[in-house]
């Protein structure tokens, strides 16, 4: 459960001010989803007049709150609604608020600042397994080629 627009300042190149900034962070979102194969819920507030409370973007659920409710709102709504199975689900947001609202449920919490690099890495296709080398593998004569290399220099018998 991503909460929207506590995650987009936090986004190098997004901003609140833009017009279609939930509409870039969606997409982001589904790349995110699609690589990391994770369903993923965003929530913003003050939906635009004709917009539906709630669409799906592929494996991206997004809510649109209405006027006289927040996102935290609903955030809380719906960790309700869950109930013990909210101890399966992770809440995105730097709100503390919301984050109180997400540990008394028993829900992860995760700071924005931390998903968005999450995301980002995601998005770019980089992880923290990409700076790694795949490990070598040798063939049986390459082994044993080292075995004697070894026996020569008296450290095998």
């Amino acid at each position: 459960m991503v909460d929207g627009h506590n995650l987009i300042p936090r986004i190098p190149g997004l901003s609140l001010q833009e017009i279609d900034d939930e509409t870039r962070l969606i997409e982001l979102l589904q790349d995110y989803s699609r690589r990391r194969r994770k369903p993923v819920e965003v929530y913003f507030d003050n939906a635009p007049p004709g917009i539906s409370t709630m669409r799906s973007f592929g494996m991206i659920v997004a809510h649109f709150t209405r006027q006289g409710q927040t996102a935290d709102d609903a955030i809380r709504a719906r960790l309700i609604r869950l109930g013990r199975s909210a101890r399966n689900w992770t809440v995105v947001s730097s709100d503390l608020a919301v984050q109180a609202s997400a540990r008394a449920a028993h829900a992860r919490v995760l700071p924005s600042e931390t998903f968005a690099r999450e995301l980002i890495m995601a998005v770019e296709g980089t992880s923290s397994e990409a700076g790694k080398r795949p490990e070598a593998s040798l063939s049986p004569e390459e082994v044993d080629i080292w075995l004697e290399i070894f026996k020569k220099r008296g450290k095998l018998k």
